[in-house]
This record gives structure tokens, sequence and C-alpha cells, in this order.
């Protein structure tokens, strides 16, 4: 039985003050009485339960996940979703102190409408008046917390699917996901395109728009799957060793590279302890959540979790909020889709590596990887022996970058802040020429041995800069080098291999006339005078004879430069192999965003094409994006297996260059119209280039490699 005291605390109930003494009387004669200790569970979030609580003394904490969702104090209830069916706990409750409740069971309701309807009416008035003062209150709470420009307008919107020709009617607030299929043209479907731009499936659509998918077999679909596995990892390393700095570092086609501190030791029990957590959460299948904070929020967890390099990210932003991913415990910061949960990831594998480890997407990605990367399964063993972005080179430059403080996107903006940056682009070119020097004085070193020096690299690394720096510091040497163009020795267009889609494959090594090379080669090293191949790029005629003639002096020797100058094949038995000197250039060092994401040093590359060919060229950002993934193909196929062979490793990076990319690639990006399919590729580019303050190219000098792409060099190309 209840005594005054109690029907008093009662009364005070919103749900039960309508109620007359003599009513509050009867429904509390339906009521259990429950005490319960300090720091006693009565309700836990996701169990069943059939009873809805009022407090008659003491007080509770009530969490959700992880958001604390405040304080319960006498004369409040909760649980009240038990009585309508909705059977599993939304939150949990926990007592702060010694508590006192009244309960009402699901049973005890029916025996009050069976018994005493009115009174039952006259409570299920009240609970139905709160809940709806609780759902305006939270529709009125969340339109201002997103902005009341953000808030719904209408209940139904419309949306075309996959270029339907008539646009669907769904509810505001569906899910991507549940309007699209599973698979498309035989590729999983793992994320969306919402107006073109690139979102998780998860995304609720609120707008009428246009909604198409990425798939596995596309570039940016197979991003989303990489983005999610390392946030996996991460989140794996987290739980083993949360002390431990783990960096995401460059992609390498089947995988990415795991970079660790050099203290780290104990490599292997490590590996396998962190592999052993990542696959159990991709078998818990955890929903990959994207949540929006604001920048000040999002800059205390990032501080939290020790990622202050994330934080000072944040500093430079000019949004007031973040959109930030996680599986987990560790948020990151999202600059792309991700799938929908961990349970899509099976097959990751976690192996060796000299940096630290490699992640393996092993049979997630491979099967949908296109014609020349689908034998990534080598790339991943290459990778292992002799690391695409590791070098001497890449080791000092991410030195002396330490040295000033800049180890990452967020630190160097705070440089350019401080008003810095000139000292930083001084350093980096000091840094380039000194290196250049040392691989001409590496090649002095071996004096008339050198009778070719060959120089490879992926597009757009700065080869061409980079010859005529070199050029000027063997001089310096003594050594004159002569050039001799392999696009000049292409055999004739209707005799050139052919690609999977029956094309002409101008990458192919064999789409060169080698045995002519090869002669010509011969002859030149004998020291005859030839005349040199030209090739007719009309007509797609080679002319075997119609070059300059060529004739070695004593210190002279041969520059190729070309995709292929790895490649022992490309000079054959004419030249020895100890009288070849082999140079290969690429942008290695690029700065983290946050742990999980750094700047590819592929989409360097094609930042700085897309500025060259729109600033120099007349060609649109679009046509390089659309060919990317051939010229991609063509070098993991004809440049990367060969890396071994070279004498030296050039990092042409230069970790201010995104800043100055960005000046013109924002515009040049914003070219990409929406019904291209580049557009997808360039909005993630754009907001790439976002993250970076910007930096005019006053204080670039002008034989820099930027130069090569962005104007204003000092050389003649």
């Amino acid at each position: 039985m209840f005594d005054d005291d109690d029907l008093i605390a009662l009364a005070k109930n919103p749900l039960l003050a309508r109620l007359e003494r003599r009513e509050l009387e009867t429904f509390a004669s339906l009521l259990d009485q429950v005490a319960v200790n300090d720091g006693s569970e009565i309700v836990r979030e996701g169990d069943e339960g059939d009873f809805m609580y009022f407090v008659l003394s003491g007080h509770a904490h009530i969490r959700r996940g992880e958001t604390d969702l405040g304080t319960i104090a006498p004369g409040q209830h909760f649980g009240e979703l038990a009585l309508i069916g909705v059977r599993r706990r939304a939150a949990t409750v926990t007592a702060d102190g010694v508590m006192r409740m009244a309960r009402l069971s699901r049973g005890g309701y029916r025996v009050l409408a069976a018994q005493f309807p009115v009174v039952a009416t006259h409570f299920l008035q009240a609970l139905v008046a709160s809940l709806r003062d609780e759902l305006v209150s939270l529709t009125d709470n969340v339109a201002m917390l997103l902005g009341q420009r953000s808030a719904p307008r209408r209940t139904e919107v419309h949306a075309t699917i996959l270029d339907r020709a008539e646009p669907t009617t769904v509810r505001t607030g569906t899910p991507l996901g549940s309007l699209l299929p599973k698979e498309h043209e035989g590729k999983p479907v793992v994320a969306a395109l919402l107006d073109a731009r690139p979102v998780s499936l998860s995304t609720l659509l609120l707008s009428d728009a246009r909604i198409g998918v990425l798939t596995l077999g596309q570039w940016e679909g197979r991003e989303a799957l990489r983005r999610s596995a390392g946030l996996v990892l991460i989140e794996a390393a987290h739980r083993v060793a949360p002390g431990l700095v783990v960096q995401l570092g460059q992609s390498v086609t089947g995988g990415r590279v795991v970079l660790l501190p050099e203290s780290v030791t104990e490599r292997d029990a490590l590996r396998a302890e962190i592999e052993r957590e990542a696959r159990r959460i991709v078998r818990e299948r955890i929903p990959f959540r994207e949540e929006v904070w604001t920048i000040e929020e999002a800059k205390a967890q990032f501080h939290r979790q020790g990622w202050d390099g994330a934080a000072s990210l944040l500093s430079a932003s000019r949004a007031t909020s973040a959109t930030l991913i996680s599986c987990g415990d560790l948020q990151a910061i999202s600059i792309g889709p991700t799938l929908e949960s961990t349970g899509q990831l099976e097959g990751l594998s976690l192996l060796a590596h000299p940096q630290g480890f490699l992640l393996d997407y092993g049979e997630a990605l491979r099967p949908y990887l296109p014609a020349g990367e689908a034998s990534s399964r080598g790339t991943i063993e290459r990778e292992q022996r002799a690391p695409r972005f590791s070098s001497p080179m890449s080791d000092d430059h991410v030195a002396w970058l330490d040295g000033m403080g800049v180890s990452s996107v967020g630190a160097f903006n705070d440089l350019c802040v401080r008003g810095e940056v000139s000292r930083l682009i001084r350093i980096a070119e000091g840094f380039h020429e000194k290196q250049i020097g040392v691989i001409a004085d590496q090649i002095a070193a071996r004096g008339e041995r050198v009778k070719v020096i060959s120089i490879a690299g992926p597009s757009s690394s700065g080869k061409t800069t980079f010859i005529k720096r070199l050029s000027v510091q063997l001089e310096i040497n003594g050594i004159r080098p002569v050039p001799i163009s392999l696009d000049d020795y292409y055999v004739d267009r209707e005799k050139s291999p052919r690609d999977e889609a029956s094309g002409y494959d101008f990458e192919s090594l064999y789409a060169i006339n080698l045995p002519l090379l090869h002669e010509h080669l011969r002859r030149l090293r004998k020291g005859e005078q030839v005349a040199t191949a030209k090739y007719d790029f009309l007509t797609g005629r080679s002319l075997p004879d119609k070059g300059p003639l060529l004739q070695l002096q004593r210190n002279d020797v041969l520059l190729l430069e070309g995709i292929h100058g790895l490649n022992p094949e490309l000079t054959g038995d004419a030249i020895p192999s100890d009288e070849v000197f082999r140079v290969f250039i690429h942008p290695a060092t690029t700065l983290p965003l946050d742990r999980l994401s750094c700047v590819p040093a592929a989409d360097v590359r094609l930042l700085r094409r897309i500025v060259r060919d729109r600033h120099s060229r007349g060609y649109k950002a679009s046509d390089n994006i659309n060919r990317w993934s051939s010229v991609r193909r063509g070098e993991l196929q004809w440049i990367y297996p060969f890396m071994s062979h070279a004498d030296a490793i050039f990092d042409s990076s230069l970790a201010y260059e995104p800043a100055v990319l960005k000046v013109f690639a924002d515009r040049y990006l914003l070219e990409v119209t929406r019904d291209d399919p580049a557009f997808a590729t360039a909005h993630r580019l754009r907001k790439l280039v976002d993250q970076f303050v910007a930096i005019y190219p006053d204080h670039v000098p002008p034989t820099s490699i930027a130069r090569e792409f962005i104007g204003g060099s000092g050389f003649e190309y």
C-alpha cells in the first residue's frame, strides 16, 4: 500500500496530475513498490521489459549508448513505451543512490482498462499528450541544432533512382540504402550518389534528388571500402594497445601501409593481436556511424584521443560543424562515404611490412579490381619486399618536416597562419636541389662506366623539371647529357598492342620499336654517328632515320626518359646493365589529415595533371579524371614492378604544393558538371584541397618542380 506521501509524489507526475484523488488511489492499487541500491541498473538498453516506473524518491541517470540523457528525479517516470508494446529498452537507467519507485506492468494496465475504463482512458490521454509534447520538443530541438533552414519542409520527397524516367515518392528521411539494389551490373553496391555526390548508404533523403550507385567496380566505391577497412584497423589497434600511435599511410592497390613508431618492438605478436581484434570487429557487423559534431566538440574529442593534428586541422575550418565517422570508440574525419557495416569486410589480414604493417583487403576487394590491378597479390608481396613509398630521401624528408613541427596538414596550416610558409618553401626547394646534386655525384662517381641515364616515374611526377635540374648538376660535374625521346620510337600505330578494351595500348613496352632502339643504342655506344628515329603523331607512322643526328663524345651520356625507364628490357643487351644508371621519381611523402587519412600521393599527381593540362594545354579536369584509371593501370603494370632496379629514388613531393595547387584546382574542378562521370572524383578532390590554407605561388622559385604544373617555370619545355 502507498501512504499519503507516496500519493503526493505520484500526484506530482505529469501523467497522473489530471487524475482525481479517487482515480489516483485506484491507479495506485495496481502499482508495485520497488527499492534499489546505488549503482543498480533498473533497465538496460536493448533488454526486454514490461514495466513503466514512477520515481517516488531518489535520483537516477539515463544514458543511450555513449550519450548522457540526463537525470530522473522524484515525480518523473520512464519506461512508458513498454505499455504500448515496445518491449526493447531504448536506454539504460542507473540509480544514483538509494531509490524507491512504483511500477506498472502491462498486465496491470490491462486490468486497469478492463475494470476501471474511465481511469485508464484518462491515463492514456495523458500519456499520448506527453509523447506528443516530447515529439514536438525533439523536432524543435533538432531543427534548432541543425539550423532552421535544415529542418525538413515536407513529409514526402521525390527520388529519381538510377536514371529511371519517373521519380519515386518516398517519405522524408528514408535511408538511401533502402532505395537502391544490393548489386548493380554484377558488383556490390557499397555507397550512393546523391545528386552525383558520393555519400554513404545510411544518408537520409531530405529533399528531391537524383540517386545513383557506387559499386566496387568504380574507383570511388573501392575508396569507400578502403576507408572503412582503415577505420576498422585503427579501432582494433586502439582496443589492443590504447596508447599506440598508429598512422594509416599510402594505398598500394590491394592494401594500405600502416605506419608504426620505430620504438615499437615485438611487432609480430602485436600484429597477430590487432588482426584478431579486427576480425572480431568484422564478425560483430558494427554499423559505421556518421555524426555531425560542432567544431569545438570535435576538437575536444580529438584531443582526448591524442589526435592533436586532427584538432589543428579543424581549427582552420570555415565550417561550424564537422562530420565524423566511427565503428567504435575512435572518431575520424569523414572525407568520403563508408560501408554500411564492418561485416562487409570479411577477409582482411594484417601482414608484416618494413614500415610497420600492411593491411591487405583480401577477397573483400581483389575480385573487383580492374584488369591490370587484379594481380594485386603480387603487388602485396612486392610491397613487403620493397616498399613503394619508402626510400632514404623520403626518410630524410619526413625527418626535416618533423623538425619544423610539420607532421600533419593541421600543423602545416598553423605554420601558414604564423607567416612561416616562405621558410618552409625555401627548405623544401633546397632539399630537392641537394638531393638532385647527390644523384649527379653518384653518377659522376661511376665515371665513364655510365653510358645511359634512364629516368622513369608515373604520370605527373615532375620528370621533365627533374631532368632539367639534373642536367645542370651533371654539367657541373663535367658530364653532358644527350637526350633521346622514347616517343620517337613508337611502332606504326596499326602495329601497336591492344588493351583489354581493344583500344591501342600506347603505355605498353611493346608499343616501342625495341629492335630499332637497341640497334641505335649499340651504335651510339660504339661512338658511331646515328640518325635517330622520329614519330609522326599526325599520321601514326614511324620514321626510323628522320630524327636528330647523334654521336656521343667523351663525357657524353645518353638520357632516356619514359615510363619504361626502369625496365631492363628497354635497353636489353644493347647496353650492359652496369652501364645504365636508373632513376625513379615520384611524390612519396604527403601529410596526414588524421590517423585514418593522409593526402594520397596519387591524388597529388592527379591534381598536378589537372592544373597543368587545364592551365597550359586547354584540357578539362573531367578529361584527366576520366582517363586516370587507364593511366594508373599502365603504371601498375609497367612502372612499379621494376622499382627494385632503380639506382636512386627521388621523392618529388613538396609539403606546401597542395596549398598552391588549390588556388588553381578549386576552380578547374568546379567546371566538372554533375552529369559527368568525373563529378564524384572532382567533388572528393575539392574536399581534399579545401583542407589546406591557400598559398599563392609568389614564393615558389622558377626552378621548382611545382612550376611544371602551375606555370612560370624558368625552364623551357
